[in-house]
């Protein structure tokens, strides 16, 4: 998966607005504009599509994780020059407070079936025996997973709950 395609996802999922993403890149370090995300945004075979950094796509992540649970006491841990699946998903489980349990929960609903086990070792530091790197699959079912729920979420809360 590539940055643009999980900014998209992220964005779609939690109904971001192009303020809202603004705000989030600027809690996480990096002062965007509206253009800039526009250009994320759109796919790859339109000319105006520009690439997605991974220094952005991790600024965005900790804005992100600031939303979400809060700012941290003290200086803002700096974006990432380098990202990868691991890392991704890590600040994805961080941002929603996410227990094991839930995760794979998430990561379970598709075809895949992954254990505690193979979980936990993608949130390993790399270099220990036990880390695993995180492929595409997994973590794109994850992201279907918390699309699955919080999109559904959200709209239940937007139009109340269903009158019978």
């Amino acid at each position: 998966m590539n940055n643009n395609d999980i900014l998209r996802r992220i964005r779609y999922t939690f109904e971001l607005s192009d303020s809202k993403m603004m705000a989030l890149f600027a809690s996480g370090g990096d002062e965007v504009t509206r253009s800039e995300i526009s250009d994320w945004l759109k796919k790859e075979d339109d000319p105006a599509f520009q690439e997605c950094s991974d220094e952005q796509l991790a600024s965005f992540l900790n804005g992100f994780i600031n939303d979400k649970r809060g700012k941290k006491d003290g200086p803002q841990p700096p974006p990432e020059k380098r990202l990868n699946n691991n890392i991704i998903f890590r600040k994805l489980k961080i941002a929603l407070n996410l227990q094991a349990d839930e995760v794979l929960e998430l990561v379970n609903q598709g075809d895949l079936d992954i254990s505690r086990h193979e979980l936990s070792a993608f949130f390993r530091k790399y270099g220990h025996k036990h880390y695993r790197a995180c492929k595409d699959q997994v973590l794109r079912n994850f992201l279907n997973g918390v699309q699955k729920k919080y999109r559904d979420q959200a709209r239940l809360e937007v139009s109340g709950p269903i009158q019978t």
